[in-house]
């Protein structure tokens, strides 16, 4: 049976959640696709640049390698594998060192060591190809690349929805969605793509708990990373779902319970 493209998964998806953003297809190719700007050309973070083009039709798709790393963020070029990761990147995450960006810091973590730690949970990061592209699913052709991920946009509500869908064919009541720690650009394409070594795989990763992206986004806005072949999934699941056969319940009239 011929699989479902892309293009009509991320359609699916987004009518059947209600989603007024553009789902993000995650995918590596060998080839420049012609006419992808870089990434740069957007803005030189990752999560930033996505949730643009998530949310706008200025630009449907940005491309990053080895090759582009001028005016690029070296946190988002070492999440998606394009260089090794940056030694001040623990100092600046956690406690600062005076001899490290003046001695700014971010205090996510408690410690640089612990910052290490977990670097070495995740484990070596390895681009898709030589180029890394993010598109917006409608634009994907019908014989499209290998996609590796989405990226899907929401609110709080459509977000959780989204996540029940994945619990719907599962028998793990804890696993299949995740918060993982880490940038923004982790949630939304190193994970769910599968970039790093030890990632949990068949696994959803909702966010980003990233507090430094909270001025991008809106307070009630959220992002879910999810696999591939999850996404195939849930665009199938959709019809025997709550999704579809509870409209009602998956999207309450909010107004109307408020005179109740």
């Amino acid at each position: 049976m011929t699989e479902i493209p892309f293009r009509e998964i991320g359609a699916r998806l987004k009518s059947a959640f209600r989603l007024s953003t553009r789902p993000l297809a995650v995918y590596g190719s060998e080839v420049l696709p012609p006419g992808i700007p870089r990434m740069t050309d957007v803005n030189r973070c990752f999560a930033v640049s996505l949730f643009r083009m998530a949310t706008g039709n200025e630009v449907s798709a940005i491309y990053v390698s080895a090759d582009t790393q001028e005016g690029c963020c070296p946190g988002g070029l070492y999440h998606v594998g394009f260089i090794p990761v940056p030694d001040e990147i623990k100092f600046f995450v956690s406690t600062g060192r005076k001899d490290v960006r003046g001695g700014a810091a971010e205090y996510l973590k408690a410690s640089p060591e612990l910052v290490e730690r977990c670097t070495v949970v995740a484990g070596p990061i390895h681009p898709p190809g030589k180029y890394l592209v993010v598109q917006a699913c409608e634009t994907l052709p019908d014989a499209g690349p290998a996609i590796r991920s989405l990226c899907c946009f929401g609110t709080g509500e459509q977000v959780r929805n989204m996540a029940a869908l994945i619990h719907f064919d599962r028998d793990d009541p804890f696993s299949p969605v995740i918060v993982p720690w880490g940038s923004a650009c982790s949630t939304y394409i190193t994970f769910p793509a599968g970039l790093a070594d030890y990632t949990p795989r068949d696994t959803a990763f909702m966010g980003p708990q990233d507090p430094t992206q909270n001025h991008s986004l809106p307070p009630g806005m959220m992002a879910l990373g999810v696999p591939a072949e999850m996404a195939r999934r849930m665009a199938k699941n959709l019809d025997s779902s709550f999704v579809i056969r509870r409209p009602h319940v998956t999207f309450p009239d909010h107004e109307k319970g408020k005179t109740n």
